[in-house]
């Protein structure tokens, strides 16, 4: 009996043994890499530190876009089991669909395993109050520091510095963005979308101790994040304040560069959004706001809208002409307020005429009657030749993403596009800047400074380049086109447009006194008179366009400023906005302060898009 009981207490020894001996294989051998997850999460977080993003600046070093404190919700991956258990109860305490967190965690699962899942980005004071209340009930969850961008209010240079958004699904297959994690911040539009790698920086990472409810106790290691790179713009902030304010509320845009180089010294777009928007989480609502908006908020007008330049085209005109030799300084021609051309009538908007006139009188009066026929001399192809050389038809390749090319027309481009055949009397609606003629206002700033500058057309940019490290990449190495002209052709033009401004021409609005200011007017046709008498839209969507380009001094400009006013109907009235952006350029150069109304705007304090929430507490 002893002996029986003595036998199944060896075999009951033997099997706990081999039962132990089970599990060490399991923990040890088989599975120990999730055993130890399994034990490591009890005490050990890893957490991420996301990078600052870099700071854009303007070329005195004021700052335009920054930085400023927030808190985003991650839920650690290796507490993946309870995260989709508590998904409702979480959803409810953030007071959001659950859908919304699920398909985070989905996404996730795919694009980043093991890493931690971004929640909630910019937590409000509840959502961080809550995490902080319900420690021990989802250990699952973290607040993590992140810092989040702060824009200037009012949609200030909007268009040009861009926004920050989350990344989307899409966005996530580009190669560029790949190893992003889902909630990662990128640049959407504008110089924030263009210099994204520079300005996003790469992330860093620490594993800590935690307590029982979760709270750190020690830091094991830590890798730093390495900050995102400052830009220095070549925006001036005071001019672009001045840009900015010369809209009032009205459509257009407006480009100032230094033609030397090609560096942008304001670039406005109106109406504008505001980028702050767009870093707390937009709306659909407020999307869709944005997007349907018949005024066009998001689009770019300085480099996207393709409109008729109307009359500041004759300056290329003019140009081509005298080069070709159809055209010199003592031509004239007869304008009785019309002529015929090809059996059709062409209208000077001049009814009474201009009597007969030479080409300085033509372009200080912008008699179309003249050129009318200096266009029928030319020809469309040299038209065409000389307008490509000088920038249209195709990108400048500014530094700004979705940059759109205009329409040069010739009869290849009609046979291409239409299959269709030019027409002679095409050319002589062209020869003014109507017709399927569209540019950009930075194509406008840029072949006219090229013009005056005597055929040196600097690429334009709005990012200092770098060479040799900090070192700044001299002017004469700057990617720039050189267009063989003449002296005289440049000086009978230039000549010209300071009479614009000076001599009682169309554009005498851009007057300053001891400035040696030049431009040309421009008024481009949006549809005929009958169209908008007939039309059952508003009659203000139809207005005539107003274009003025500004340049001073006259010859080897220093600032040269292209404005377009939309449904402005007469290009004088956009020659003062012009004017105000050359005089503060030129004041700044002496010393004096902006006017007030123009200072007021930078002395704005930048919004923060929703209040930085409170540091979490440690108890």
């Amino acid at each position: 009996m002893n002996e029986n009981r003595l036998g199944i207490l060896q075999w009951a020894i033997v099997a706990v043994f081999l039962l132990l001996l089970s599990a060490f294989w399991r923990l040890q051998i088989l599975r120990p890499d999730y055993y130890n997850r399994l034990a490591e999460q009890n005490y050990l977080k890893n957490l991420p530190i996301t990078a600052p993003r870099g700071r854009l600046l303007d070329r005195d070093g004021q700052v335009l876009v920054d930085n400023y404190p927030s808190f985003s919700i991650i839920g650690q991956w290796d507490y993946r089991k309870q995260l989709i258990e508590h998904l409702p109860a979480i959803a409810a305490g953030f007071g959001i669909d659950a859908q919304i967190l699920l398909a985070r965690l989905e996404s996730a699962e795919i694009r980043s395993p093991y890493a931690p899942i971004v929640l909630r980005e910019n937590a409000t004071r509840e959502e961080i109050a809550f995490v902080e209340a319900h420690r021990r009930e989802f250990p699952e969850l973290d607040l993590i520091s992140v810092p989040r961008r702060l824009y200037h209010p009012d949609g200030f240079a909007a268009h040009l510095l861009g926004y920050v958004g989350e990344i989307s699904e899409q966005d996530l297959d580009r190669a560029e963005w790949a190893l992003l994690r889902p909630g990662s911040m990128v640049g959407k539009s504008g110089l924030e979308r263009q210099y994204d790698v520079s300005l996003r920086g790469q992330d860093g990472a620490r594993r800590v101790v935690v307590d029982n409810l979760g709270r750190e106790a020690a830091v094991l290691d830590e890798q730093l994040p390495t900050p995102g790179t400052d830009l220095r713009l070549t925006i001036d902030a005071d001019l672009q304040a001045v840009a900015e304010a010369a809209f009032q509320g009205d459509d257009g845009a407006l480009v100032a560069l230094d033609p030397r180089t090609g560096e942008v010294l304001a670039l406005v777009s109106r109406p504008a959004f505001d980028p702050n928007q767009f870093v707390k989480g937009i709306s659909h609502e407020q999307w869709d706001g944005l997007v349907n908006n018949p005024s066009h908020p998001m689009m770019n007008r300085a480099i996207q809208a393709q409109l008729a330049p109307g009359s500041v085209y004759k300056i290329l005109t003019a140009t081509a002409a005298l080069e070709v030799g159809t055209l010199d300084a003592g031509t004239t021609y007869y304008c009785p307020g019309s002529a015929n051309f090809y059996g059709r009538n062409f209208k000077c908007w001049e009814t009474r005429g201009h009597g007969r006139v030479q080409i300085h009188r033509a372009i200080v009066q912008s008699c179309d009657v003249f050129f009318y026929n200096v266009g029928k001399e030319l020809g469309i192809d040299r038209i065409a030749e000389f307008s490509s050389q000088f920038g249209l038809g195709r990108r400048t390749g500014i530094d700004l993403p979705n940059e759109q090319p205009g329409t040069l027309p010739s009869p290849e481009w009609k046979e291409k596009m239409l299959r269709q055949k030019w027409y002679p009397g095409e050319t002589i609606s062209v020869a003014i800047g109507q017709g399927a003629l569209t540019v950009t206002p930075l194509q406008v700033a840029y072949s006219v400074g090229g013009i005056a500058s005597g055929g040196n057309f600097a690429r334009p940019h709005l990012v200092f380049p770098k060479h040799s490290g900090a070192a700044l990449t001299p002017a004469s190495q700057m990617e720039r086109t050189q267009v063989a002209l003449s002296d005289e052709t440049v000086t009978i033009v230039t000549d010209a447009l300071y009479g614009v401004v000076n001599e009682g021409g169309t554009g005498a609005r851009a007057r300053v006194a001891g400035l040696d200011i030049g431009g040309k007017t421009g008024t481009a046709q949006v549809a005929s008179t009958q169209f908008v008498r007939a039309s059952s839209g508003s009659e203000a969507d139809l207005r005539d366009n107003a274009w003025f380009v500004g340049l001073a001094p006259r010859r080897n400009p220093e600032i040269v400023v292209a404005v377009l006013y939309q449904s402005g109907e007469h290009g004088s009235l956009a020659a003062p906005l012009a004017r105000d952006v050359i005089k503060a350029y030129f004041d700044k150069k002496k010393g004096i302060p902006l006017p007030q109304r123009f200072a007021e705007q930078l002395q704005q304090e930048p919004k923060v898009a929703t209040a930085p929430p409170l540091i979490p507490s440690e108890g």
